[in-house]
């Protein structure tokens, strides 16, 4: 039955005509314990047609492609954010989904949010993957994919023309109006997203004369050339061959070899920054450069505003636009930079053969230590190109870790992207138990519950990496992940928030006594991880604790990322893992008791150290004072502070109230995270309403008004399948990169409403 029969008043479906499904019906996802890879199932049409991916230069095989691209064009003008319809309109029609018929209407608004609630889980389970999980878009970065395509190039490892295809429309897409792409999908134009993009696409087909080329293009050289390119897009030309390895500041490999207990010992970095610099170390250690194709001398005509051999490549290490620059060069930056330039004039052939071993070695354990996922997405690209280099293409190597390049990909209407992470399957399903359990509705809605605990008891982490201290990892056993338990970083809010979620569901009713497998003492190692990751400022970071002093970042040479360098303690996690405490203390008050409670105690004087004058908490990881004074407010009731007199919980409320718009809901800008001040959204966001909501009702506000009208706002924004609209982007990195959670506008209003119907007739 075609979804448009099952569903046909949808207001999603309506978008979507019938010759744009027939090509997005060509795609499933599949699924397995968390890990999702698209698969192209070719219409029986092509399957006689296309048994190599040589078929594929047949002219019918390249008619198909060409008009599966034209079903994936996308108006980034009207939405840059995809609202996920492949996966979710796939996902509604192979479960045959119905809306829940319309309730009795209701002059009571505390029956209204109910039915809201209800209606929303209703089709939210629907989306739910049989293992338990919400799959989902997890993309917004525009740096990502390029380096994907470019890697796949050296290698000599062609992306299957389907997904070739598609990823080229998804670029071509995400182009802005004035012919460059920004650091991420609603960014304006920058020199990093610019150039890798136009790299990507002429390496997968695109003809120099075509107009977005062309245009963007003039882009490049309007601002000065590729020579003005940041740091990591200098690294991805350099390996490409289109970028001198003279024009690329050393980052010294031999530091990997360095005492330990030195501050600047890459050990001592932020992990994504250690584990990204590795890769990038090796490949500057061999100036490992592609061979130079008719193309690769194409493209080094058309990326320098002179000829490639007059770029002044010395000059041309210290180039940034400065649309790019978010963190300038320090001074300690650019004396130790000169150093180690002076260095690698003179450097010793024997010690850079052994850094090279040492950091293949180190990177082969990664592989191990994650099934080859790797920490990131960007080191794991770099990680395969490395593989690749040592071994060889055939090598079980390099194709354990390009078989997973699959798992980082993800496709929606606007194309194929490649996503921040190999998802955010955790921290959405995670968030998911919480809203179902807020108001019980987990009862209504038990298999769906069920499948979220089976799920969680899957994805704990239930293993030590052998030798950890070697590969400056943590401990890890009892943590759970941001994704998957393969990809095998345990963060802490993830560690705690699974902890906390695994005891609520103990007293949840739902589950059988046998059915409860997640043990004190698999909890018990969770508490391992969190007492072993606070830092000495009471404040808990995210992968381990910070591992070097703060001057650190002046090292930071990423220049369009602010504090990259180190894992800092963040609002968001220290709240989590003060309710993970808490709940844990309250469950098994005799496990290391004197030691959680000085936690808390540090935890909850951080948090109230780093709140801001206005009430206010900065966020991290998502957009942004909304979303961490939700978490500073929630983490200050857990560790003790009565919200009837804190005066720290008191100015939290006063700081949201203040900022509510006139239609009762709340919106605040990614510009936010940017400028590091609260920056008004013209319109009011789901997810910016859902955390002001859960916040002021968690610290008991009196103005029951201004909630109500917050709740009238959530309640007029869903349609009647029980979804809510996409809006802006809403997760953030590093101050500077907006990331994507498409999971967040249903999982967050789900819940402000769910807490809202427990507590009309209570509260207020």
């Amino acid at each position: 039955m075609p979804v448009s029969e099952v569903v046909e008043n949808s207001k999603i479906l309506n978008k979507i005509d019938s010759q744009k499904r027939a090509y997005w019906d060509c795609w499933t996802l599949e699924t397995r314990r968390g890990r999702q890879v698209w698969k192209f199932i070719p219409p029986d049409s092509l399957k006689e047609l296309v048994k190599t991916e040589s078929d594929w230069q047949k002219p019918e095989a390249q008619d198909f492609l060409l008009k599966m691209k034209a079903a994936f064009e996308y108006d980034k003008k009207s939405q840059p954010h995809s609202a996920d319809l492949v996966f979710r309109t796939g996902s509604l029609y192979k479960t045959n989904f119905n809306p829940l018929p319309e309730e009795p209407s209701s002059d009571q608004l505390n029956d209204q949010a109910t039915s809201a609630a209800r209606k929303g889980f209703h089709f939210y389970q629907a989306l739910q993957a049989p293992d338990g999980n919400w799959p989902g878009d997890y993309g917004g970065p525009l740096f990502l994919l390029p380096g994907m395509v470019i890697v796949s190039h050296l290698s000599q490892t062609p992306i299957s023309a389907p997904y070739a295809m598609l990823c080229r429309q998804y670029m071509l897409n995400m182009q802005n109006e004035d012919g460059g792409w920004g650091l991420h999908i609603e960014g304006a134009s920058t020199m990093l997203g610019t150039v890798l993009q136009y790299v990507a696409l002429r390496l997968l087909g695109e003809k120099k004369n075509e107009p977005a080329i062309e245009k963007a293009k003039m882009w490049i050289h309007a601002n000065g050339g590729a020579n003005y390119i940041p740091s990591w897009g200098k690294f991805y030309l350099s390996v490409l061959g289109v970028y001198d390895w003279k024009g690329y500041n050393s980052i010294l490999p031999e530091i990997w070899k360095f005492p330990k207990w030195l501050p600047i010992h890459p050990a001592k970095y932020w992990c994504h920054a250690r584990m990204v610099h590795m890769p990038m170390a090796y490949c500057f250690a061999h100036k490992l450069k592609g061979e130079e194709t008719a193309l690769i001398k194409e493209l080094q005509t058309e990326l320098y505003t002179t000829p490639y051999n007059e770029v002044n490549w010395k000059k041309a290490r210290n180039q940034f636009c400065l649309k790019d620059l978010y963190t300038p060069h320090s001074g300690l930056l650019k004396l130790a930079t000169r150093i180690m330039n002076m260095y690698e004039k003179i450097h010793l052939k024997s010690w850079r053969k052994s850094t090279s071993k040492f950091l293949i070695e180190q990177m082969k354990q990664e592989n191990t230590h994650t099934f080859s996922i790797n920490l990131g997405p960007v080191n794991h690209v770099m990680n395969a190109l490395c593989m690749y280099h040592a071994y060889g293409k055939e090598s079980m190597e390099f194709k354990e870790n390009s078989e997973r390049w699959f798992d980082y990909l993800w496709l929606a209407e606007d194309g194929m992207k490649m996503n921040g992470y190999n998802g955010s399957q955790f921290w959405d399903t995670n968030f998911a138990a919480l809203a179902l359990m807020e108001g019980g509705l987990d009862k209504e809605f038990p298999s769906m519950a069920k499948n979220i605990y089976r799920w969680l008891d899957d994805q704990q982490i239930k293993t030590e990496i052998p030798n950890r201290k070697k590969y400056d990892r943590s401990i890890r056993k009892g943590g759970w992940a941001f994704s998957t338990f393969e990809q095998g970083w345990p963060i802490t809010d993830c560690t705690a928030e699974g902890m906390k979620t695994s005891i609520k569901y103990m007293h949840s009713g739902i589950l059988k006594e046998e059915e409860k497998t997640i043990s004190k003492e698999r909890l018990q190692y969770s508490i391992n991880v969190l007492l072993a990751y606070q830092n000495k400022d009471g404040g808990w970071a995210s992968y381990e604790p910070t591992r070097a002093p703060k001057w650190i970042e002046k090292l930071n040479a990423a220049e369009v990322f602010g504090d990259i360098m180190l894992d800092y303690s963040y609002a968001e996690c220290t709240s989590a893992c003060l309710q993970g405490l808490v709940k844990f203390r309250s469950e098994y008050a005799d496990y290391r008791a004197s030691e959680i409670n000085a936690a808390i105690k540090k935890g909850n004087e951080f948090l109230k150290s780093i709140q801001r004058m206005d009430g206010s908490w900065m966020g991290s990881w998502a957009i942004c004072f909304t979303y961490a004074t939700w978490f500073g407010i929630e983490g200050l009731i857990a560790s003790g502070e009565d919200p009837a007199s804190s005066l720290e919980i008191k100015k939290a409320c006063e700081f949201l109230l203040s900022i509510q718009k006139e239609d009762g809901g709340w919106g605040e800008h990614y510009e936010s995270c940017v400028q590091k001040k609260y920056v008004e959204h013209p319109q009011s966001q789901i997810t910016n309403t859902a955390w002001a909501l859960l916040a002021l009702m968690a610290a008991g506000s009196s103005n029951k008004e201004a909630i109500d009208r917050g709740i009238k706002y959530l309640l007029s924004m869903q349609d009647a399948w029980g979804d809510f609209p996409q809006q802006q982007i809403s997760g953030v990195f590093n101050f500077n990169c907006m990331i994507t959670y498409t999971s967040y506008r249903n999982v967050f209003p789900l819940w402000a409403l769910s807490r809202y119907a427990k507590l009309s007739g209570q509260a207020f």
